[in-house]
Formats: structure tokens, sequence, C-alpha cells
């Protein structure tokens, strides 16, 4: 007997093979008891040739889902490090962005309702901006928002990190310290700001908020944030920047202006992603071990599907100063 095929589904259900497609992929369009009567023929005729049909009667896709805003540096790290912990494991990655004709947390609800309970097992959301997440399946998030502390995290030290980065710039002489601050709704923007605050007041330095400049993270917006600082009246001699893709923007616009780096302005970004070693000159960072990140998620979530209570819920990773070019005493 031939295997049966989605037109088959199709004739069986009473609808066209564009409406099977909708109902077994979870995409909107087709009303509830539609999917429930195309879902109930697929596994009655036993139509295998979709991931969803194949994991009906296991009720299991054998799939992890990585939720990512965008394929920056950071994010891509991630990828490589949630990739390198499935390898030899019995689960495959399902890697998705955003739209962006949708808000950020607009994406991220939508994307949950499509994937989960149909496409995948769990999820590991990276930097996500909904703060009341649900879904059918388990949650990760990696470098969470400041809301819901009772879903599963994996995070760095942001506040140990940015502490070591500013008393570092105040140890090498200087007294006028920029900082190009983070996403202001994740939690590790608010410790490396925290982070920054602290280190200041422990140099002997007051915090002067005409030196902080709101970067998101992003390298546009960081640039933004650079001009701020490095064109006022009485611009810093050196910055702090909550990311390396903000840092970057820092060398940019320092270039631009003429500003000689580490002479005229030191700079120390925080993630060290490859991008950093790269740059000219060879950016001082904090190293988050960013691929642990991912390993680190993988691990917890894999736990939560096999019905495991993992020891810890909420994991922090150590992070430490890399000391290269953009780096001085002041002049």
């Amino acid at each position: 007997m031939s295997r049966p095929t989605i037109n088959d589904v199709a004739a069986a259900a009473g609808v066209s093979v564009a409406t099977v497609s909708k109902a077994v992929n979870g995409r909107y369009g087709v009303a509830v008891a539609t999917v429930e009567r195309v879902l109930q023929v697929v596994e009655e005729l036993g139509y295998e040739s979709s991931l969803v049909a194949s994991s009906m009667r296991s009720r299991q896709t054998g799939v992890i889902g990585v939720l990512v805003a965008d394929f920056e540096p950071f994010s891509a790290e991630i990828l490589k490090g949630v990739g390198a912990a499935l390898h030899d494991s019995r689960y495959d990655l399902l890697a998705y962005s955003g739209s962006r004709q949708l808000s950020p947390e607009g994406w991220e609800r939508r994307s949950l309702s499509r994937l989960s309970g149909t496409l995948i097992d769990g999820v590991i959301m990276v930097t996500p901006t909904v703060v009341n997440v649900s879904a059918d399946v388990p949650i990760v998030a990696i470098d969470p928002h400041t809301g819901r502390a009772d879903l599963p995290t994996v995070e760095s030290d942001s506040f140990g990190g940015a502490r070591h980065a500013t008393r570092f710039l105040a140890g090498l002489g200087h007294r006028r310290i920029g900082f190009v601050a983070g996403r202001p709704d994740l939690r590790s923007s608010s410790l490396r700001d925290a982070g920054y605050r602290h280190a200041l007041a422990e140099s002997g330095l007051p915090f002067d908020p005409e030196l902080v400049a709101v970067g998101r993270y992003e390298q546009d917006t960081g640039r933004g944030a650079a001009k701020r600082l490095l064109t006022g009246p009485d611009r810093p001699t050196a910055v702090f920047a909550a990311n390396d893709l903000s840092a970057i923007a820092v060398l940019d616009v320092a270039a631009e202006l003429g500003l000689s780096v580490p002479g005229d302005l030191s700079v120390v970004g925080f993630d060290d992603v490859p991008e950093a070693a790269q740059s000219s000159p060879p950016l001082t960072t904090v190293r988050q071990p960013i691929q642990q990140l991912g390993a680190a998620a993988v691990s917890l979530l894999t736990a939560l599907l096999a019905g495991e209570e993992p020891e810890k819920t909420h994991l922090v990773l150590p992070t430490r100063l890399i000391e290269r070019g953009t780096t001085a005493p002041p002049r």
C-alpha cells in the first residue's frame, strides 16, 4: 500500500491542500475545528511527510528552538554554543528570528504561539522582550528580561564584569569615565550600570549623569550615544560600553572626530565577540563566555525536557577582563 500524500489528507478532510499545510504547520488562518479535523485525518491515514505529522504519535519533535531578535555577533556566538551542545544529542536546532514588521514583543509572542507544541519540544529565548512568557513547552532565557524571576535563566556576571572594567580604567588614572548603557529592559544592562556606578564610588569618583548615554546594545544607537559623549564641552578620557557593538561604535566615532585611541581616549567593551579582536586597535573588553551560555541553556532545557529537577535554575557564569590595544593612561 502506498504512503498517503497531502492530497489524500485534503480529500479525506474535505479541505484544500493549502489548508492542510497551514493546519499541520501551525500557521494562522485556519479555524480551530478545521485544524482538529485535519490533524485527526493525518493520524488516521498515517501521513508522515512533515515534521509535525511524524511527531504526532510521540508528542515530541526532537527539535529545540532558539528565538533571537537578530543574527548579530552575540546571538551568532550563542547559536554556536547551542549547536555544539546539541551535536551528539537526540535534538536538532531550529533558529528563529523576528519579523521587523512587528514589535519585538509581538514577534516573540507570535513565534512562541507558532512553534510551541507543534514544531519544537523546548525553546531558548535570547535577550527576550516579553516579560510574562507562556508556552506549551519549557523555556530557558539567556540574558533575561528584568521581569519574571521564576523563568529559568542563564547569564554572565554583568555586575562584576562592569565593576572590573570601570575600576581598571580608574586604575589607569582616568577621572572622567563615560558609560554607553545597554537595553534598559534587560537585567544585564541594569547590572552593568550598577557595576559602573559601584566602581566609581569605590575609586572615589563622582557619578555624573552627563557621562552616561544609552546605546541599547545596538551599533547605530551606540554611535549616537558616542557622539553625544565625545562632542560635549568636557568629554570623557575613557568610555566603558555595555557591549562590544557599542564599543566599536565608540571607536568609529572617535576616528571620525580625529581622536586617537588610546592616546586621546581609552575604550572598554563587554562580550568579547570575534569582532572585538579584529577592531582597530583591538578592543579591550570584558569577556563573557558566550558560547558557554548557549551550552548551559541547552543543559538546563534538556534536563527540564527529561522531567528532571535541575539543581539550579538561575545560572551565572564568570567574566574576565581581556586587555588589548584600546586602553592606556590619560595624557
